[in-house]
C-alpha cells in the first residue's frame, strides 16, 4: 500500500491506577532500528521507572513487522495487550512504549492487562497522524525547447524536483508519489509523442 496513516508527532500521555503511574510514549518508526532507538530514548529519559513495555508495527496492512516486550511484567500481561491496541489502530510505522512507575499496590494479572491496554488506547487516541506517501526517484532527460512544458506537467503531480542538470539536454531528478508514477509517465509520453520515458533510479 503506497499511502497510509503514520504518526505525525511524538507524544506522551499519563494514566494512573492504584498509585501506579503509566506513561504512554508513542511516535513514528519507519524501520525496526528506528523503533529500537525510540525505545532506548524513552528508557534514557525515565531510567528510574519500574518497567518499559513496548510494542511496534512497521508497515501497514498485510505487510508488517511487529515486536513487543513484557519487560519483566508477568508473561502476557503487558506486551500483548499493548501490541493488540497497535494492531487494531489505523496507523502504520508506529512504536509505543508504556512506562510504569510501581506505586506499591499489586494490580494482579487482570489489572495489568487492563492498565497497559488502557494506556495504549489513550496514547493511540491522542496521536496525531498524517498520510505517508511512498515516493520513487526518477530521472527525465528533456531537450531545452520543452523544458517549461515539462515543468508545468511536473507541477500537476505530487512530485518534488530534487535537481536539475543543464548539459546537452536537461536532466531532471524527481521524487514522485508512487501512485502518480504511471499517470505521469503516460502524460510525459503523450507530451513528447512517445520519445521520453522516465528512468526509475531507485530499483
Amino acid at each position: 500500500m503506497a499511502t497510509y496513516p503514520v504518526p505525525k508527532a511524538r507524544i506522551r500521555i499519563e494514566y494512573q491506577v492504584s498509585n501506579s503511574r503509566f506513561y504512554g510514549t508513542i511516535g513514528r518508526a519507519d524501520t525496526v532500528e528506528q523503533a529500537k532507538a525510540f525505545i532506548q530514548a524513552v528508557r534514557n529519559e525515565m531510567p528510574d521507572a519500574t518497567h518499559h513495555v513496548y510494542a511496534f508495527k512497521i508497515g501497514y496492512g498485510g505487510s508488517v513487522t511487529e515486536g513487543m516486550s513484557d519487560d519483566g511484567e508477568p508473561s502476557g500481561t503487558a506486551g500483548p495487550p499493548t501490541l493488540a491496541v497497535i494492531r487494531g489502530a489505523n496507523v502504520g510505522d508506529v512504536v509505543l512504549v508504556v512506562t510504569r512507575y510501581f506505586g506499591g499496590t499489586k494490580l494482579g494479572t487482570g489489572g495489568l492487562v487492563h492498565a497497559y491496554g488502557q494506556t495504549a488506547r489513550e496514547a493511540v487516541a491522542a496521536l496525531p497522524t498524517e498520510l505517508k506517501v511512498t515516493r520513487r526517484t526518477i530521472g527525465v532527460e528533456i531537450p531545452y525547447p520543452i523544458y517549461e512544458r515539462v515543468k508545468i506537467l511536473v507541477s500537476n503531480y505530487d512530485c518534488q524536483v530534487e535537481s536539475e542538470d543543464f548539459g546537452a539536454e536537461i536532466l531532471l531528478i524527481l521524487r514522485i508519489a508512487e501512485n502518480d508514477l504511471a499517470p505521469f509517465t503516460d502524460a510525459l509520453r503523450e507530451l513528447t509523442a512517445g520519445r521520453i520515458t522516465p528512468m526509475l533510479l531507485d530499483e
